[in-house]
Protein backbone atom coordinates (compact mmCIF):
# COMPACT_ATOMS: atom_id res chain seq x y z
CA UNK A 1 0.00 0.00 0.00
CA UNK A 2 2.61 2.43 0.56
CA UNK A 3 4.32 1.56 -2.52
CA UNK A 4 1.40 2.18 -4.33
CA UNK A 5 0.38 5.49 -3.01
CA UNK A 6 4.56 7.09 -3.22
CA UNK A 7 4.89 5.75 -6.69
CA UNK A 8 1.57 7.41 -7.44
CA UNK A 9 1.94 10.09 -10.05
CA UNK A 10 -0.89 12.88 -8.63
CA UNK A 11 -0.41 11.26 -5.26
CA UNK A 12 0.78 14.49 -3.70
CA UNK A 13 -1.04 16.90 -5.87
CA UNK A 14 -4.14 14.92 -5.04
CA UNK A 15 -4.05 14.72 -1.65
CA UNK A 16 -3.25 18.77 -1.23
CA UNK A 17 -5.98 19.85 -2.81
CA UNK A 18 -8.37 17.85 -0.80
CA UNK A 19 -7.01 18.66 2.46
CA UNK A 20 -7.46 22.16 1.39
CA UNK A 21 -11.07 21.95 0.22
CA UNK A 22 -11.62 19.84 3.97
CA UNK A 23 -10.49 23.05 5.02
CA UNK A 24 -12.03 25.70 3.03
CA UNK A 25 -15.42 23.44 4.38
CA UNK A 26 -14.54 24.02 7.81
CA UNK A 27 -13.80 27.43 7.40
CA UNK A 28 -17.50 28.46 5.98
CA UNK A 29 -19.33 26.58 8.48
CA UNK A 30 -17.73 27.51 11.46
CA UNK A 31 -16.10 30.78 10.81
CA UNK A 32 -13.58 30.86 12.88
CA UNK A 33 -10.16 32.27 12.51
CA UNK A 34 -7.93 29.63 14.04
CA UNK A 35 -9.47 26.80 10.82
CA UNK A 36 -7.29 28.71 8.63
CA UNK A 37 -7.73 26.07 5.41
CA UNK A 38 -3.79 26.14 4.45
CA UNK A 39 -3.44 25.18 8.53
CA UNK A 40 -5.96 22.12 8.24
CA UNK A 41 -4.56 21.43 5.12
CA UNK A 42 -0.98 21.23 6.65
CA UNK A 43 -1.88 19.20 9.59
CA UNK A 44 -4.33 16.86 6.97
CA UNK A 45 -1.46 15.91 5.14
CA UNK A 46 1.24 15.16 7.59
CA UNK A 47 -1.59 12.92 9.05
CA UNK A 48 -2.21 11.01 5.93
CA UNK A 49 1.47 10.54 5.25
CA UNK A 50 2.38 9.43 8.47
CA UNK A 51 -0.82 6.89 7.80
CA UNK A 52 0.31 5.37 4.61
CA UNK A 53 3.56 5.70 5.92
CA UNK A 54 4.75 7.88 2.60
CA UNK A 55 7.47 10.04 3.19
CA UNK A 56 8.56 13.25 2.41
CA UNK A 57 10.45 12.82 -0.78
CA UNK A 58 7.46 10.80 -2.27
CA UNK A 59 5.07 13.07 -1.73
CA UNK A 60 6.80 16.12 -2.81
CA UNK A 61 8.06 14.83 -5.76
CA UNK A 62 4.30 13.89 -6.85
CA UNK A 63 3.07 17.31 -5.34
CA UNK A 64 5.63 19.26 -7.38
CA UNK A 65 2.70 20.27 -9.91
CA UNK A 66 1.25 22.59 -7.54
CA UNK A 67 4.85 24.57 -7.02
CA UNK A 68 5.43 25.41 -10.72
CA UNK A 69 1.93 27.34 -9.96
CA UNK A 70 3.47 29.91 -6.99
CA UNK A 71 5.22 32.11 -9.39
CA UNK A 72 1.79 33.00 -11.93
CA UNK A 73 0.37 32.56 -9.01
CA UNK A 74 1.49 35.53 -7.33
CA UNK A 75 1.88 37.71 -10.54
CA UNK A 76 -1.78 37.27 -11.02
CA UNK A 77 -1.66 39.65 -8.10
CA UNK A 78 -1.39 42.64 -9.85
CA UNK A 79 -5.03 42.37 -11.07
CA UNK A 80 -6.17 44.15 -7.88
CA UNK A 81 -4.22 46.60 -8.07
CA UNK A 82 -4.44 47.85 -11.58
CA UNK A 83 -7.95 47.96 -10.43
CA UNK A 84 -7.52 50.44 -7.68
CA UNK A 85 -4.22 52.41 -9.54
CA UNK A 86 -5.69 55.68 -8.90
CA UNK A 87 -5.86 54.89 -4.72
CA UNK A 88 -2.55 54.27 -4.84
CA UNK A 89 -1.45 57.22 -6.24
CA UNK A 90 -3.30 59.17 -3.80
CA UNK A 91 -1.74 57.64 -1.19
CA UNK A 92 1.45 56.73 -2.83
CA UNK A 93 3.95 58.77 0.46
CA UNK A 94 2.17 56.83 2.83
CA UNK A 95 1.83 53.54 1.07
CA UNK A 96 5.95 53.68 0.62
CA UNK A 97 7.06 54.56 3.94
CA UNK A 98 4.29 51.82 5.35
CA UNK A 99 5.81 48.96 3.51
CA UNK A 100 9.65 50.04 4.00
CA UNK A 101 9.15 50.22 7.69
CA UNK A 102 7.61 46.78 7.37
CA UNK A 103 10.22 45.66 5.71
CA UNK A 104 12.75 46.82 8.27
CA UNK A 105 10.67 45.93 11.27
CA UNK A 106 10.77 42.00 9.63
CA UNK A 107 14.48 42.30 9.00
CA UNK A 108 15.01 43.63 12.44
CA UNK A 109 13.34 41.42 14.62
CA UNK A 110 15.12 38.53 13.12
CA UNK A 111 17.90 40.09 14.15
CA UNK A 112 17.52 41.08 17.41
CA UNK A 113 15.73 37.03 17.69
CA UNK A 114 19.08 35.74 16.65
CA UNK A 115 21.16 37.62 18.73
CA UNK A 116 18.75 37.04 21.74
CA UNK A 117 18.67 33.06 21.35
CA UNK A 118 22.14 32.57 19.91
CA UNK A 119 21.53 31.49 16.38
CA UNK A 120 24.13 30.43 14.44
CA UNK A 121 24.69 32.51 10.94
CA UNK A 122 22.99 30.05 8.81
CA UNK A 123 19.92 29.64 11.13
CA UNK A 124 19.66 33.49 10.90
CA UNK A 125 19.77 33.88 7.29
CA UNK A 126 17.20 31.25 7.22
CA UNK A 127 14.95 32.98 8.88
CA UNK A 128 15.56 36.56 7.32
CA UNK A 129 12.99 35.85 4.59
CA UNK A 130 10.31 34.65 6.56
CA UNK A 131 7.75 37.57 5.98
CA UNK A 132 7.94 37.48 1.81
CA UNK A 133 6.18 35.10 -0.54
CA UNK A 134 7.60 31.83 -0.89
CA UNK A 135 8.53 31.96 -4.37
CA UNK A 136 11.05 34.91 -3.71
CA UNK A 137 11.93 33.52 -0.23
CA UNK A 138 13.11 30.38 -1.15
CA UNK A 139 15.51 32.02 -3.09
CA UNK A 140 16.46 34.07 -1.36
CA UNK A 141 17.45 31.57 1.24
CA UNK A 142 19.71 29.45 -0.94
CA UNK A 143 21.38 32.27 -2.22
CA UNK A 144 22.70 33.43 1.88
CA UNK A 145 23.31 29.65 2.65
CA UNK A 146 20.12 29.13 4.48
CA UNK A 147 17.97 26.06 5.00
CA UNK A 148 15.67 26.09 2.50
CA UNK A 149 12.95 23.62 3.94
CA UNK A 150 12.80 25.36 6.88
CA UNK A 151 12.69 29.13 4.91
CA UNK A 152 9.43 27.89 3.78
CA UNK A 153 8.00 26.39 6.99
CA UNK A 154 8.80 29.66 8.69
CA UNK A 155 7.35 31.54 5.60
CA UNK A 156 4.08 29.59 6.13
CA UNK A 157 4.19 29.68 9.93
CA UNK A 158 3.79 33.79 9.50
CA UNK A 159 1.59 33.70 7.02
CA UNK A 160 -0.90 31.65 8.69
CA UNK A 161 -0.05 33.64 12.05
CA UNK A 162 -0.44 36.35 10.43
CA UNK A 163 -4.01 35.30 8.94
CA UNK A 164 -5.38 34.10 12.28
CA UNK A 165 -4.51 36.51 14.32
CA UNK A 166 -5.61 39.63 11.74
CA UNK A 167 -8.74 40.69 12.66
CA UNK A 168 -7.52 40.82 16.26
CA UNK A 169 -4.88 42.94 15.80
CA UNK A 170 -7.10 45.14 13.91
CA UNK A 171 -9.76 45.53 16.76
CA UNK A 172 -7.04 45.55 19.47
CA UNK A 173 -5.63 48.56 17.83
CA UNK A 174 -8.66 50.00 16.01
CA UNK A 175 -7.06 50.03 12.74
CA UNK A 176 -9.99 50.64 10.52
CA UNK A 177 -8.48 52.25 7.38
CA UNK A 178 -8.45 49.52 4.52
CA UNK A 179 -5.27 50.42 2.93
CA UNK A 180 -3.63 50.25 6.00
CA UNK A 181 -4.94 47.09 6.39
CA UNK A 182 -4.18 45.54 3.20
CA UNK A 183 -0.39 46.83 3.56
CA UNK A 184 0.39 45.27 6.97
CA UNK A 185 -1.06 41.84 5.60
CA UNK A 186 1.06 41.79 2.56
CA UNK A 187 3.77 43.07 4.25
CA UNK A 188 3.97 40.83 7.28
CA UNK A 189 2.68 37.70 6.30
CA UNK A 190 2.62 37.48 2.01
CA UNK A 191 -0.08 35.70 -0.37
CA UNK A 192 -1.95 33.64 3.00
CA UNK A 193 -2.43 37.28 4.39
CA UNK A 194 -3.30 38.51 1.09
CA UNK A 195 -6.00 35.89 0.56
CA UNK A 196 -7.37 37.46 4.12
CA UNK A 197 -6.75 41.03 2.50
CA UNK A 198 -9.23 39.70 -0.58
CA UNK A 199 -11.45 38.42 2.21
CA UNK A 200 -11.88 42.05 4.05
CA UNK A 201 -12.25 44.23 1.00
CA UNK A 202 -10.82 45.25 -2.96
CA UNK A 203 -9.31 47.92 -1.56
CA UNK A 204 -7.50 45.64 0.77
CA UNK A 205 -6.73 43.01 -0.85
CA UNK A 206 -4.88 45.49 -4.09
CA UNK A 207 -2.79 47.06 -1.34
CA UNK A 208 -1.76 43.79 0.10
CA UNK A 209 -0.79 42.74 -3.42
CA UNK A 210 1.49 45.83 -3.60
CA UNK A 211 2.62 44.98 -0.45
CA UNK A 212 4.11 41.45 -1.36
CA UNK A 213 5.76 42.13 -4.71
CA UNK A 214 7.17 45.91 -3.10
CA UNK A 215 8.40 43.61 0.05
CA UNK A 216 9.39 40.78 -1.60
CA UNK A 217 11.93 42.73 -4.03
CA UNK A 218 13.05 44.90 -1.08
CA UNK A 219 14.04 42.34 1.08
CA UNK A 220 16.01 40.34 -1.35
CA UNK A 221 18.50 43.54 -1.23
CA UNK A 222 17.87 44.14 2.40
CA UNK A 223 18.46 40.27 3.40
CA UNK A 224 22.06 40.68 1.89
CA UNK A 225 22.47 43.33 3.89
CA UNK A 226 21.22 42.16 6.55
CA UNK A 227 23.02 39.14 6.37
CA UNK A 228 26.69 40.73 7.06
CA UNK A 229 25.10 41.80 10.33
CA UNK A 230 25.99 38.51 12.28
Amino acid sequence: MREFFASSLFYGAAVSLLAYELGLALKKKFRLAVLNPLLIAVICVIGVNLVLGVDYESYNASGQYLSYLLTPATVCLAVPLYEQLSLLKENLKAVVCGILSGILASLVGVLACAKLFGLDHELYVTLLPKSITTAIGMGVSQELGGIVTITVASIIITGILGNVIADGVFKLFRIHEPVAKGLALGNSAHAIGTAKAMELGAVEGAMSSLAIAVAGLCTVVGASVFAQFM
